[in-house]
């Protein structure tokens, strides 16, 4: 899928299943890449060809900066929040629901959604200049929707400080420490040539332990379907406000 706001796009090599997204605003996420994120995941995940997937996006700098801010601004009324937030909830579904290992390819910052996409992944390798940030109260919501994925992956102390402090960047050490991150490299060549040795390894495993496997990871969160949709009420009901309003017209303006 590409459209002048974006892309994702997919390939299969060798038992690898590819995701490639990209936004001009630091691959950011509109509704429309969100949706095009829960679909394909959820074709790769029935799809007999493909044994891992990876999840990447384009550029050096930034992995993924959350939120779409022009689409967070334009919401009017609750329902509309609601569904939009609703798209963040269901990726992360769709990648704990998925079968198969995913894996996050880290290259540069994460910002709201995006680390929630890493906390979402089974295993996120990283680049040592990455680093992470939860900004949702500084725009007078809060980190609701990727809450449950970053908590479950680095804890509740862990999360609390970067909820609490929506400021502050933890580099790539904190996130690796706390385990959000699988892995660090010096150099984007280093960090790719782990991902090849990880995806390469995967796709020569046995599919039936690696899903077994993946229910034990992820055991505990069967009911995240729903507790991940009240959640995107919270953040649909707050982002209406006269504080979130203005906090997101500063951040346009930026």
């Amino acid at each position: 899928m590409s459209t002048d706001t974006g892309y994702v796009k997919t390939e299969i090599h060798k038992g690898v299943g590819t995701i490639l997204f990209h936004h001009p605003q630091s691959n950011s996420l509109p509704a429309i890449l969100l949706q095009e994120l829960t679909k394909a995941i959820n074709r790769f995940a029935h799809d007999p060809e493909v044994l891992v997937i990876l999840i990447r996006s384009s550029g050096e700098k930034v992995f993924c900066a959350g939120a779409s801010f022009s689409e967070l601004a334009a919401i009017t009324t609750e329902a509309e929040g609601k569904k939009f937030f609703s798209g963040f909830a269901q990726v992360f579904n769709a990648m704990r629901k998925s079968p198969k290992f995913i894996i996050a390819r880290i290259q540069g910052k994460c910002v709201g959604g995006g680390v929630g996409l890493a906390a979402a992944a089974d295993y996120s390798i990283a680049a040592a200049h990455a680093e992470v940030r939860l900004s949702e109260l500084a725009v007078g919501i809060g980190p609701f929707v990727v809450g449950p994925v970053i908590e479950k992956k680095i804890g509740t102390a862990a999360f609390s400080q970067l909820a609490i402090d929506g400021s502050m960047w933890r580099n790539a050490e904190w996130a690796k420490r706390r385990g959000l991150f699988a892995e660090i490299h010096d150099t984007i060549e280093e960090m790719d040539e782990s991902v090849t040795r990880l995806t390469h390894f995967l796709s020569h495993s046995n599919p039936d332990a690696m899903r077994e496997m993946k229910k034990i990871f992820w055991t505990g969160t069967e009911h995240w379907d729903h507790l991940l949709e009240e959640r995107a009420a919270i953040s649909g009901r707050l982002v209406l406000s006269t504080y979130s309003k203005s906090a997101i017209a500063k951040f346009k303006d930026k």
